[in-house]
């Protein structure tokens, strides 16, 4: 099987491929609001769009790219030969991208796709599969301007047991740069980062300020009150751990506004899924998942 799928590494995923609108300022300012990013070089004459875009100048939306632009023959053989092995679940695991120059308003975007590499069978406490990695190229007016790779796994569910482990949580990923928020959860405190040159809140944790460029910092504690500023329902795929009744959903996943004026992903409980709405009042809460992990949710109440 892995020779089989090695023979597609090099070979295109998506060739000739054109981006759907230019780089425009109201992309640009919608990715902002809901980032939360008030950075001033996303604004005004001499704007540039935030580097973290790179990929959504490329995605063809809800209709896909309908100018021959799309999956390559190449791809959907490969997947169709993972699917017809029984293959047939896929997760995201991670991206990298590098960016080799800012994209401006009114940029033509275009890309190209390859599929560049396939790992031998590997088995996950998800199932076994292979990962696959795409590498995207995305030119601006036909300078390369930066590198899109995005890796998946695409694998056969593990069969649970009888007597198998209860499922649990992903774990966090702590590293030096968010290890003081984690600490502040281990104590039941909700810390946000406080730039000490120009006072701006940031939620999540940032080694800088994405308002001034300030490397220096402090904390505030978070009140607890917060609204629902957008949701969404995850359905699919199942995950016992998220849900009480082992039955792993659905679930309401929140962005959550504090009062402090900083956003938060967060479950919210308290309520059926099908209840949560925006503008809904929500109040902090420290859930603990199993022995090891304690998390940051937000409990509403019906009538609120």
């Amino acid at each position: 099987m892995y020779a089989r799928l090695r023979v597609y590494e090099g070979r295109a995923a998506a060739t000739a491929g054109r981006g759907k609108d230019p780089v425009n300022e109201p992309m640009i300012r919608h990715w902002c609001e809901a980032m939360g990013d008030t950075s001033p070089a996303y604004r005004g004459p001499d704007a540039v769009a935030p580097p973290t875009m790179l990929q959504a100048w490329t995605m063809g939306g809800l209709s896909g790219h309908t100018d021959g632009t799309g999956r390559s023959a190449a791809y959907d053989e490969m997947f169709a030969l993972l699917d017809g092995a029984g293959y047939t679940s896929v997760v995201a695991t991670d991206c990298e991208q590098e960016y080799l120059r800012p994209l401006r308003p009114g940029d033509r975007i275009t890309f190209d796709t390859v599929i560049e590499s396939v790992s031998a069978r590997k088995t996950t406490k998800l199932g076994t599969g292979y990962f696959v990695t795409t590498r995207t190229d995305v030119h601006a007016d036909g300078e390369l301007a930066g590198t899109h790779c995005f890796r998946i796994l695409k694998y056969r569910p593990a069969q649970r047991t009888a007597d198998a482990e209860p499922a649990r949580r992903p774990r966090p990923v702590i590293n030096r740069d968010n290890a003081g928020f984690w600490a502040g959860v281990a104590e039941h405190r909700l810390l946000i980062q406080r730039c000490t040159d120009c006072a701006s809140l940031r939620l999540p944790w940032l080694p800088g300020c994405n308002a001034c460029g300030g490397a220096e910092w402090d904390t505030v504690e978070a009140g607890g009150e917060g609204t629902v500023f957008s949701h969404v329902v995850m359905h699919h795929p199942s995950f016992p751990a998220f849900a009480p009744d082992g039955e792993g959903g659905p679930y309401a996943v929140a962005l959550v506004e504090l009062a402090e004026g900083v956003r938060i992903v967060s479950n919210v409980i308290g309520v059926p899924y099908d209840k949560v709405r925006v503008g809904m009042p929500v109040r902090l809460e420290f859930l603990r998942t199993d022995p090891d992990l304690e998390l940051p949710v937000f409990r509403a109440s019906e009538g609120g």
